[in-house]
C-alpha cells in the first residue's frame, strides 16, 4: 500500500522524549511504517504560540536536524520522484506554528533553505501571524501576516490553514495565489468542534487547487470523542459530497494527539484504506485519498524549489 499523511508531531515527541524515530514505543515508528512503500510522511516541528522568538528558533533548530538519515529528505521534486521510485521512506519537513517567525520575515528564507515546506501560520493561539481557531474573539491577517503569507509562497512553504481562526482563513484564502494546504482538519458539519472546516472553508480549499487532510483525533471526529475508524469515514463522505475527490488526504495527527481505539498507530492506517474500499469506495478514489492527491500536490509545490531558493 501507498500512503502519504500530511501531518504528524512523531519527531518533536522524540526529541522531548530522547526516544528513536526508527524505533519507539509511540503511534509512529519508522520501523512500523516502513510497511507501505512508498510512504512520504510531513513531519512537523510544533512550536507554541507565546513562545519568544529565540526560543522557538532554538527549537526549531534542534528539532529539524533529527530527521534520521533512514529516511529520504524530500526537499525538491527529484527528491520525491527518486523515493518514490525506490518504494522507500521519504521525509517531508513543516513547522506547526507560526511563532517560528518571531516576528522576522528574514526567517522565511531561512526555512526554506532548511528543507521546510509547509508552515500552520498559528496553533490555537495567537501569534505575530493573526489568530488561531481557539481565540475567544479571533482577528484575522495581521499586517505582518499579509507580507509573511506571501513571502512563504514566493519561497516555494505551502501556506497551512489548519487551527487558523475564520478570520484569518478568510484572509488567507483572499490573499493567497498558490493552493491553500489544511494538514489535519475535519468537517465541522460532522463535527462541531471549532478546530474543523466549515463547508464554505472546505470548498474554497477545493477550488484553490488545495488539499485537505483528515485528522484521527477523536474530538474532531464526533462530538463528545467517543470515536472510531468509521468516523474518519464520515467526514470522508461529507467532504467527497462537497466535490472533494480531487482535495481529500489524510493528515493523521499521530504523535500530536490521542487516537481512536481501532487506530492506534500507524500499522493501522491499512486497516482504515481496507474500510475505505469495503464501505464501496473505488480503489482509485481510495488510493487517491491515502496517497495520489497529496502526492501530486507535493510534487507540484517542490518542483518551484531551487537548490538555493
Amino acid at each position: 500500500m501507498r500512503y502519504f499523511d500530511l501531518h504528524c508531531d512523531t519527531l518533536s515527541v522524540c526529541e522531548e522524549q530522547g526516544c528513536s524515530l526508527r524505533e519507539n514505543r509511540l503511534q509512529l515508528s519508522l520501523a512500523r511504517g516502513e510497511a507501505y512503500r512508498p510512504w512520504f510522511q510531513c513531519f512537523a516541528v510544533w512550536i507554541p504560540d507565546e513562545w519568544d522568538a529565540v526560543r522557538a528558533w532554538e527549537r526549531f533548530e534542534r528539532i529539524s536536524q533529527t530527521l534520521p538519515l533512514e529516511t529520504a529528505f524530500c526537499r525538491t521534486r527529484e527528491d520525491l520522484l527518486r523515493t518514490e521510485a525506490a518504494g522507500g521512506c521519504g521525509a517531508i519537513l513543516t513547522v506547526e506554528g507560526g511563532a517560528v517567525l518571531g516576528g522576522s520575515l528574514e526567517r522565511i528564507p531561512l526555512l526554506a533553505q532548511r528543507g521546510v515546506r509547509a508552515l500552520t501560520l498559528t496553533w490555537n493561539g495567537s501569534n505575530a501571524i493573526g489568530d488561531g481557531a481557539l481565540v475567544e474573539h479571533p482577528r484575522g491577517l495581521t499586517a505582518f501576516g499579509r507580507e509573511a503569507v506571501l513571502l512563504l509562497e514566493k519561497n516555494g512553504v505551502a501556506v497551512d490553514v489548519s487551527h487558523a481562526g475564520e478570520p484569518l482563513f478568510w484572509d488567507v484564502a483572499e490573499l493567497a495565489r498558490r493552493p491553500l494546504l489544511a494538514t489535519h482538519s475535519n468537517a465541522r458539519a460532522v463535527c462541531g468542534h471549532p478546530r474543523n472546516l466549515t463547508d464554505a472553508q472546505f470548498c474554497a480549499i477545493r477550488d484553490s487547487g488545495g488539499l485537505v487532510g483528515l485528522n484521527f483525533y477523536p474530538l474532531f471526529l464526533r462530538d463528545g470523542g467517543k470515536a472510531a475508524r468509521a468516523d474518519i469515514l464520515r467526514h470522508a463522505e461529507h467532504f467527497l459530497a462537497l466535490g472533494g475527490a480531487q482535495t481529500l488526504a489524510i493528515g493523521s495527527d499521530f504523535d500530536g494527539a490521542q487516537m481512536p481505539p481501532d487506530l492506534p498507530g500507524v500499522q493501522a492506517v491499512s486497516d482504515l484504506a481496507e474500510d475505505f474500499l469495503r464501505h464501496g469506495y473505488p480503489e482509485e478514489l481510495t488510493g487517491s485519498i491515502f496517497y495520489g492527491n497529496a502526492r501530486r500536490f507535493f510534487e507540484n509545490l517542490l518542483a518551484t524549489q531551487k537548490e538555493e531558493i
